[in-house]
Parts: structure tokens; sequence; C-alpha cells
């Protein structure tokens, strides 16, 4: 998996969860995340630096059609990534989480590497796992889960697309 946040992180979580933070960085933090990857040619953002993994995920809008790419702070387990749309919080999923359900396929940028992959929503057993595991990350997820109620909060996986010979 991924490496855990340190103390001073953590500290900045708390702060990121409260309710009028998580609200504002809704609207922004994908922004800020953009023009920080640009400004750093690629290696940082502003998630990043907090201690969360982040990947640049790109996909096929569902309703547009056209090609979207934002970075997302992916969960790595082995050749699998788990993506959490939390949406901070807020009462909607995420677009991205529209342009997987109806275009599965993605491609993913990660440590300078950029594979393609395969979606799908987790559910049961599986959901649970990597939502424990998201939560280990930042405790943020399960007060997001509280505000975003009654919508359950998402788990998608994305595993690697097999080219067939």
């Amino acid at each position: 998996m991924n490496k855990r946040p340190n103390a001073f992180q953590r500290f900045i979580h708390r702060f990121l969860m409260l309710g009028s933070v998580s609200a504002f960085m809704a609207r922004v933090l994908h922004h800020l995340d953009t023009f920080v990857l640009r400004l750093t040619r690629g290696k940082y953002t502003v998630t990043q630096i907090i201690g969360l993994p982040i990947i640049q995920l790109t996909t096929t809008g569902a309703k547009s059609g056209q090609t979207r790419t934002l970075p997302l702070v992916g969960l790595i387990d082995g050749e699998r990534i788990a993506l959490i749309g939390s949406n901070l919080g807020q009462k909607h999923n995420p677009g991205w989480y529209y342009n997987l359900k109806a275009h599965p396929e993605c491609e993913v940028c990660f440590s300078g590497c950029t594979d393609k992959y395969i979606a799908r929503e987790t559910k049961g057993d599986e959901r649970e796992r990597y939502w424990q595991v998201a939560v280990s990350y930042y405790k943020g997820y399960d007060v997001y889960k509280i505000r975003a109620a009654p919508r359950k909060i998402p788990v998608m996986v994305l595993e690697p697309r097999k080219i067939l010979s």
C-alpha cells in the first residue's frame, strides 16, 4: 500500500475535516492540485504534500464523451487502485464516479507511469475493507460519511486492463 501520513500531516487533516473548510476545498482543491502539478512538472500536488497518495485519473465524460483528467487520492493495493467517492462529504457523488460508471475504461498516471485500467464499484466486504484502508490514511472519510448521508459513498477499484493476444 501507500506511505502513511506523518504526525504533522495528520494535524493538517483535522483542520481539513471542518465543515466550512471541506466545503470550500470541494470547490477548489482539484484546481489547486492541477495548478501545483503543472508548476512542479507533474511531481507534486497540494493533496500529496499533506500525506495522501495522488494519481492522475483520465476518464471519458459520461454525458459529453470528452476526455477528463484530474488528480485524485488513489489507494494502491498491488496492481489495483481504490478510489473513494467522498466528494469531501457533499450530498452528491463526484463527476468522475459517473464517468467511470458510464465508461469504465480509464487511464492512470502514477509515479511517472501511465497505464490503462477498468473500473468497477465495490460492494460488501470488499467495499468495507477498502473503506477501512482509506480511513487509516485520512480519518476525515468517516466525517464525510456522516455529512453525505443518506448517500452511501462509493468505493471504486481500478484493475489493470489485460491485453488479449
